[in-house]
């Protein structure tokens, strides 16, 4: 009987260690990341950047200032009195700009890379209107030209790359360091964390509708996103599940560990959107396209939620049909948070004129932005909502030397990068034809690709 009872509570303890041992898998399987970043910065020389107006990516600014940098990282930032150490290259700024590293928080590059045909076409997994389970860095194409493009043309030095929007769920987002390298991992941002892409409203039903299936209607959108998140919650408390990648990723979100960035348009969207995030558990860190958040900005800004926007596309399909140029403006009078993003692989090379745009619309209506904020919108903002500000988007001690010195006011459209620099290395400069770097699937093409 001793040995029965033995037996019992040794198979018993044996059971509950097997539990716990798949709870703990599980638990590991939404936090891990199984392909992790091989990234290493490109080596650097300390640099002094002496007499630019300085914008720090935070509302600051400083006439004729400095700014240090060496091994990587910031070292100062000041104006003319900052004293130089021994053995860092000066370089005279006088009447030029200098900012953070631009940032798109909404780019497809890689994912639908250039040349734009259906054998590299990788950015939606059309195939159910939730697809959690995929990761868009698997389909990135590092030679992408539109990587080298938005260095030199933009001054972009890091970037997230979203699955498309045909679904509600598209999945993980990759973020990117803007740098050459022959895998995706060697590109991947150290320590950023993932984003699930969502998207509501018109492309989900089309896409969907169209194949006789739901959702084919806005309710629809939404009762299946509903009962996905309560599929998600049973499974993050069920112990005994069997593995699946698509929910790990939404455990993930509910853990709080993965960032939302949802596409969405029309303003009583993006209010239902809060209220199911709400229901379910989680956060939206920011609405993608967001043409109407200026009819909700102050519902926006009390939930915390950040506006990637447009300067001024509207009217394109129905859910674009009620976007104005002063959108941008109206969001940042309200205090709530602005992002300038791109979506396309040429806009990419201009958020700085997007952003200018936009706060142009602003003036015209009596909403006087400062240059010094509006600078924030395309540099500091979504590195907040990319989850990365504590490492870049803005000129402080100890990040990241993602800076960009620029021939002119970077808010003019005769401006452009003269220098670009991503962890101190200096990767792309105008005035130096070895140092403008081309994707090597462009070596020998007339144009860009020129390399003569």
């Amino acid at each position: 009987m001793l040995c029965l009872t033995l037996g019992l509570a040794l198979s018993l303890t044996a059971q509950s260690a097997d539990a716990k041992k798949k709870k703990d898998k599980g638990d590991q399987a939404t936090t891990a990341m199984p392909y992790p970043s091989t990234y290493k910065p490109y080596p650097g020389r300390p640099t002094a950047l002496v007499g630019a107006t300085i914008y720090d990516g935070r509302g600051g600014r400083i006439d004729r200032g400095t700014v240090l940098f060496a091994d990587g990282k910031l070292v100062a930032v000041g104006g003319a009195d900052l004293a130089i150490p021994d053995g860092y290259d000066r370089i005279d700024a006088a009447g030029k700009f200098v900012t953070p590293g631009v940032i798109d928080i909404h780019s497809h590059l890689g994912d639908y890379p250039s040349p734009a045909v259906d054998a590299s076409s990788d950015g939606n997994e059309a195939t159910s209107p939730t697809t959690p389970d995929v990761w868009a860095e698997h389909s990135v194409w590092p030679q992408d030209p539109g990587f080298t493009r938005a260095l030199a043309n933009g001054g972009i030095t890091a970037l997230q790359v979203l699955p498309g929007s045909a679904n509600l769920m598209g999945g993980r987002s990759i973020t990117l360091k803007n740098v050459p390298s022959l895998t995706v991992q060697g590109m991947k941002f150290p320590g950023a964390p993932y984003s699930l892409k969502m998207a509501c409203g018109e492309n989900p039903k089309r896409v969907y509708g169209e194949k006789n299936q739901k959702p084919s209607t806005r309710m629809g959108n939404f009762a299946v996103n509903r009962q996905t998140w309560l599929d998600a919650k049973k499974y993050m408390n069920d112990p005994d599940a069997d593995r699946d990648l698509g929910k790990d990723t939404l455990v993930g979100v509910l853990k709080g560990e993965i960032l939302v960035q949802n596409h969405c348009y029309r303003a009583d969207e993006m209010a239902l959107v809060i209220d199911m995030a709400k229901e379910m558990g989680y956060k939206v860190t920011a609405f993608h396209h967001a043409v109407e958040s200026y009819k909700i900005a102050d519902l926006l800004r009390e939930n915390d939620i950040c506006s990637a926007v447009w300067a001024d596309w509207y009217g394109f399909k129905m859910e674009a049909y009620d976007g104005i140029p002063e959108n941008a403006a109206l969001i940042a009078h309200a205090g709530a948070c602005v992002v300038i993003h791109s979506d396309d692989e040429n806009g990419i090379q201009r958020l700085n004129q997007e952003a200018a745009k936009a706060q142009a619309d602003g003036r015209r209506i009596g909403i006087d932005i400062p240059d010094a904020q509006a600078i924030g919108w395309f540099t500091y903002n979504p590195a907040r909502a990319m989850g990365i500000a504590g490492q870049t988007g803005s000129l402080e001690k100890g990040k990241m030397a993602d800076v960009v010195l620029w021939n002119g006011n970077p808010l003019s459209v005769y401006t452009r990068p003269e220098k670009v620099w991503i962890d101190g290395a200096l990767l792309f400069d105008a005035l130096d034809r070895k140092r403008r770097p081309v994707s090597d699937f462009e070596l020998g093409q007339p144009g860009e690709g020129d390399v003569k």
